[in-house]
């Protein structure tokens, strides 16, 4: 068998101890480190009694599981079949242990092929019920069926008859979804776990988030799982515990980017069992949309485009990007949710404009240059709670916010979709924050001819007189005031130039003084130009 690091802790784990069996000489002490992984243990507990009886031969691993070392489990008995043992079977026998005499006979069948699939994990499929259970909406859990052998296969039941998701079987998988009949869930369920202990922390956590009252049965010997698990739930605590973890995760009692003061990160917790549950959990909450001329507009134009987009979308939170932007780091590593965790409705993420010649032109410095003045003053502004730009070329924004002010974006103005966004969820009252993080910062491109810069810094100006925030007018006044003093007197760039070098050079340091002070000197006039432009042009792209 091939193993890979995107594997469980526990299959890794038991991988290499068998193969350090494999390779061992007799006689020769060895020491095996299981980390916590308690099937590791009950199987080689049993292993080396039955295969090397008197080698020095010592199993260790994490405080906790040693604690739980010599105590028999079903797991215990699984090993014993495994390893040939003739054990009768007995009335209302564990399904782990029916499952183990499933495999065998499967195994010892002439007619197997060894090389089949393993089946997908029904106890990890778990935290999705209770995460479909508690926020709704629909999900496909590849490779679950419905003739499994497994014991937890029972969740689809549970959850089918308490909690009204329904699972529909497919080729591909199972899809989950909350049924009409949610609205008639009782409030008092009596549930037994003898048989499937594992599926306690995401139940318990369905009943308190749903306001069920639990009776729960036969969790005896849930204290001695990788935690104490009766009390880790009652306390919402994860105790290096997987399984806790990933059901206060579901349940939104847990945040995806915690580290814990034993210096372990969630990711490493939950690995042990579910290496991609914080990022598969993470992309449900977020969606990357990019309107691309020709492919979804309809011929309609970009917020067209947009809005399709965004109502097709089923997250909580859309990130927007302009179709010709270099995505930021954090897009390929989406497991950084602090927007989430701090509750935030409209997030204001960084740009940078960058040339792609090694010799950019002077037209492409000054936009870099008048770009970096822009950026650093939307930062600063925004994170005194007075925001008075944004830009839809990187944008986060939760998905029924922007619904909910879809009509107040001005259809009739090709651009501005995301400028009079920022106007209507300020209105509105909704939280606005800011990341101002390199990972975050996507690339944007300075226009190479004179025809496309007037051409987009008039659509820019154009949209200007429908503005009626107070923080933007009130900016956007206090820069045409001074440009204007400026052209009446000259000598005023004298003490705008150092005030707005500084901002420049916060955000491109290598920009040049002369290149600064020449656009220091000129905006007064090409800024003139665009809005009178942008004031006589026609509403067009």
């Amino acid at each position: 068998m091939r193993v890979s690091s995107d594997m469980p802790d526990d299959v890794i784990v038991m991988h290499d101890a068998l193969e350090a069996l494999r390779t061992h000489k007799k006689g020769e002490p060895l020491t095996l480190y299981l980390k916590n992984c308690g099937t590791a243990l009950r199987f080689l507990e049993v292993h080396l009694a039955k295969c090397y009886p008197d080698e020095p031969i010592t199993l260790t691993g994490e405080p906790r599981l040693m604690e739980r070392k010599g105590k028999p489990t079903s797991q215990t008995t699984s090993a014993l079949i495994l390893h040939g043992e003739d054990i009768p079977i007995e009335p209302n026998e564990s399904p782990y242990i029916t499952m183990t005499r499933k495999v065998v006979e499967i195994y010892k069948s002439p007619i197997t092929n060894h090389q089949s699939p393993i089946e997908a994990d029904w106890s990890a499929a778990a935290f999705w019920y209770e995460y479909i259970a508690i926020h709704g909406g629909e999900l496909l859990l590849e490779g679950l069926t419905a003739d499994s052998i497994q014991g937890d296969r029972i969740v689809a039941d549970i959850y089918a008859q308490h909690f009204g998701v329904q699972t529909t079987f497919t080729a591909e998988g199972a899809i989950i979804k909350v049924k009409c009949e949610r609205l008639k869930v009782k409030g008092f369920i009596q549930l037994d776990f003898t048989n499937c202990p594992d599926l306690y922390p995401a139940i318990a956590l369905t009943c308190e988030k749903l306001g069920i009252q639990l009776e729960a049965t036969g969790t005896e010997r849930l204290r001695y799982k990788e935690s104490d698990r009766l009390e880790a739930v009652r306390l919402h605590e994860v105790r290096n515990d997987h399984r806790i973890a990933m059901a206060l995760m579901a349940a939104d009692y847990l945040k995806p980017n915690l580290t814990f003061p034993e210096g372990k990160e969630l990711e490493v917790i939950i690995s042990k069992s579910y290496p991609h549950f914080v990022e598969q959990y993470t992309s449900l909450f977020i969606s990357h949309i990019t309107p691309i001329k020709g492919v979804n507009d309809d011929n309609l134009g970009k917020k067209h485009a947009l809005s399709k987009l965004i109502h097709a979308a089923n997250t909580e939170y859309v990130w927007l990007h302009d179709d010709d932007v270099v995505l930021p780091e954090a897009v390929k590593r989406i497991d950084d949710l602090r927007f989430k965790n701090e509750d935030l409705d409209l997030v204001i993420l960084p740009l940078r404009m960058e040339s792609e010649s090694e010799r950019p032109s002077l037209l492409e410095k000054l936009q870099i240059a008048e770009y970096a003045a822009i950026q650093e003053l939307t930062m600063r502004m925004a994170k005194k709670d007075q925001a008075v730009m944004c830009s839809g070329a990187n944008l986060i924004v939760k998905r029924e916010v922007w619904l909910a002010c879809e009509s107040e974006l001005h259809p009739e103005i090709p651009s501005g979709d995301d400028m009079f966004l920022l106007e209507a969820v300020k209105r509105h009252g909704y939280k606005i924050g800011v990341i101002d993080e390199p990972d975050y910062t996507a690339i944007v491109r300075p226009l190479t001819s004179w025809k496309a810069f007037w051409k987009q810094r008039m659509r820019w100006a154009g949209k200007a007189p429908k503005y009626i925030d107070k923080d933007i007018r009130r900016c956007g006044a206090l820069v045409v005031t001074a440009n204007i003093l400026q052209i009446l007197c000259p000598l005023i760039v004298l003490i705008k130039f150092p005030i707005e070098f500084s901002l420049i050079k916060k955000r491109e340091p290598q920009t040049s003084w002369l290149v600064a002070l020449l656009l220091e000197i000129v905006y007064p006039i090409y800024m003139l130009i665009a809005f009178l432009g942008g004031l006589l042009r026609t509403n067009r792209w």
